[in-house]
Formats: C-alpha cells, structure tokens, sequence
C-alpha cells in the first residue's frame, strides 16, 4: 500500500458520509466492482465505517433498507448484483472462526466490505481497496488506498465513480 491515498474524500457530516458510501455504491452497480473483490474498511470505533457501508447499501437496495452494523452478527450478506457481503470482525476471537462463516464462499463470489480487517491475520487476500477513515477537528477523511496490480488497473474508474477527477 502506497503512503498517500490515490483518493480522499472529506465529508463533514453523517449526511455527507452516507452520499460518499453511495458514490462507491455506483462502482458496484457500474460493474467496476467483481466478485471477489476485498474491500477493507479500517478506522477508530465510532469513525464512520458502518455510516459510509449504510450509504452504499441503500443506494444499492432503497433508502429504507435496514442497514444494522454487523457487529455482533460478524456478516451480513445483501443480495445484490453480483452479492455484497458486508463484515465487521471487531468482535472476532480467533481469525480462524472466519471459516465457520463462509469466507471462502464470499470471496469467490461476492463483493466484501470488511471492517476490522485486521482481526483476519492473514487469512485475507493481499490484493484489496483499502479505506482508511480518521476524524479530524471538523470532518472525516476517507482515504482510499490500492494493493495490487488489479487495484491500481481501476483506480481513474473509481476516482471516477467518486466524482474526482481522473
């Protein structure tokens, strides 16, 4: 993963990180986003992970989707096209339970939104979109982060789906 981010949103509000999960929702609905893609989530508690996920789902599946954080259930499939699985490994004890839940399966055929990626040692792929969300003083950073050659290959085409410039 390279230093800086190839891209970085700034949203100052709730209402503004659920708009830049649902621009990222058009990379999937666009078909810029495969099956097997790994999608890392990465912040504080309280940063704004599961926010920025609730905007990507409702504007895949409607504003009035129920989008509860996967916190205590560890994964929730949406069904999407192609699938979406979203996961949040806080609560995760050993990286190895991650078996029991069907990652293989989701790695091969759906599009996964990790949060707490980290708590997955290294049974995750290397190749992944990172996004690294802070709070700063008045807002939040979304850093979007490249590993692999297929990562860096769509980076214009995700700026792109963000509304940056390519």
């Amino acid at each position: 993963m390279t230093n800086s981010p190839f891209a970085l949103l700034t949203p100052k509000t709730t209402e503004e990180t659920l708009q830049a999960g649902a621009a990222l929702a058009g990379a999937v609905a666009s078909g810029l986003l495969q099956p097997g893609d790994i999608i890392q989530l990465k912040g504080d508690l309280g940063a704004g992970k599961s926010t920025f996920m609730r905007g990507l789902i409702r504007a895949l599946l409607g504003a009035q989707t129920d989008v509860p954080s996967p916190t205590f259930a560890l994964v929730h499939p949406y069904d999407t096209t192609p699938p979406l699985w979203h996961m949040d490994l806080y609560r995760l004890e050993d990286p190895e339970d991650l078996w029991e839940l069907g990652i293989e399966e989701a790695f091969e055929e759906a599009i996964c939104f990790i949060e707490w990626p980290e708590k997955a040692g290294t049974l995750l792929p290397e190749e992944a979109l990172t996004l690294e969300i802070t709070t700063q003083k008045e807002h939040r950073e979304i850093g979007f982060f490249a590993q692999g050659a297929g990562w860096l290959a769509r980076i214009n085409a995700i700026k792109s789906s963000l509304g940056l410039p390519a």
